[in-house]
């Protein structure tokens, strides 16, 4: 009797701990398909963004490349969400006030950042700055990118990239280059020119590409590094004279132009870039939605033509290929900075 009553105890037990077991089991494949619809399909808050009018933040005044690609996706984005994308220049700070205010914002879709080259070179190169430029965004995607172009006045003697090396090592700091201030993607491309050859130019900083540019038309200075956009006018009608574009392949803006590399001078690729971003930790299917909308717009026949118009090639990138490029140019400019030994004054 005893023996017969143990097993059927041993009997009883094995029962409980199976239904138990089974349980268990029937519950985790019932949280896993919740989770799986959970990810399968949007929530309501991002089916039905956005329910208000969304801000763009461009870090600089009106007119510059940032706030002119914004302005060209912008309707696009309006009219395909039904909501107002608004455009709200915030400039200062070389760009920093602008992003400071993103990086601060609610992350919930309705305050983005038309973002460039400078948001991973900035950290490098100012003092203070009152954000993360890493930690406190969530890259979304890229939109269009554009190589820096080495110019010189159409009067000036170099004719090409060999003849304005062979002048500045012949004549060690003769010859000087201007930039949008120190530490711009100007002043940088500059000074990785200047490393990678090994020349001796001399560095004239100017409060924007735009006012050097007027020098270089002037004959004041003899060079500068800026994006094409800038300059592709100024080319075409021969005041300036295109002598390197810095890029794996010839623009199609300036298709007489050679790079770098056709030109002997290797490792000088410098694109600048623009993309979207929102602040940190947005909700994967709001970004996601913001994602769809903003590829959808920039792809478009219209926006492409609108871009190739000012010299930008449209790019788009998931936001992981977006994060790996933030990080990639983030170490590669604190890398020029401090070989060069630019030092931060601002």
């Amino acid at each position: 009797m005893a023996v017969t009553t143990l097993g059927g105890t041993f009997r009883r037990r094995a029962i409980v701990r199976a239904s138990i077991s089974m349980g268990v089991l029937s519950g985790c494949l019932l949280t896993a398909a919740v989770d799986a619809a959970a990810q399968a399909t949007p929530s309501r808050a991002a089916e039905s963004y956005p329910v208000r009018p969304v801000r763009m933040i461009i870090p600089y005044a009106p007119g510059g490349t940032s706030d002119a690609v914004a302005r060209i996706i912008g309707p696009k984005l309006s009219a395909s969400l039904g909501q107002s994308f608004v455009i709200d220049n915030r400039p200062g700070a070389s760009g920093t006030l602008g992003r400071g205010i993103v990086a601060k914002a609610v992350p919930d879709g309705y305050t983005l950042l038309v973002g460039d080259s400078t948001h991973a070179i900035n950290p490098h190169v100012m003092r203070q700055m009152s954000y993360d430029a890493i930690n406190d965004f969530d890259p979304i995607t890229l939109l269009a990118t554009t190589p820096q172009v080495l110019v010189v006045n159409s009067g000036f003697r170099a004719k090409t990239l060999k003849d304005l090396i062979e002048l500045a090592k012949a004549q060690p700091g003769t010859y000087n280059y201007g930039s949008g201030g120190s530490g711009s993607i100007t002043n940088l491309t500059g000074e990785l020119f200047r490393l990678t050859v090994g020349v001796n130019f001399t560095h004239v900083p100017y409060k924007s590409i735009g006012i050097a540019v007027v020098d270089l038309l002037g004959n004041q200075i003899q060079a500068a590094f800026p994006s094409l956009p800038g300059v592709v006018p100024h080319v075409r009608a021969g005041r300036l004279r295109a002598l390197a574009v810095a890029s794996t392949r010839r623009s199609m803006a300036l298709p007489e132009a050679p790079t770098f590399e056709e030109s002997g001078v290797n490792d000088m690729v410098v694109i600048n870039w623009l993309g979207v971003m929102g602040p940190a930790n947005m909700a994967k299917d709001i970004r996601s939605r913001i994602h769809g909308e903003v590829v959808k717009a920039v792809r478009a026949g219209d926006t492409q033509e609108k871009f190739a118009a000012v010299a930008l090639d449209t790019t788009t990138t998931t936001p992981e290929e977006f994060m790996a490029t933030l990080k990639s140019e983030f170490d590669r400019w604190g890398r020029v900075v401090k070989q060069a030994g630019v030092k931060p004054d601002r």
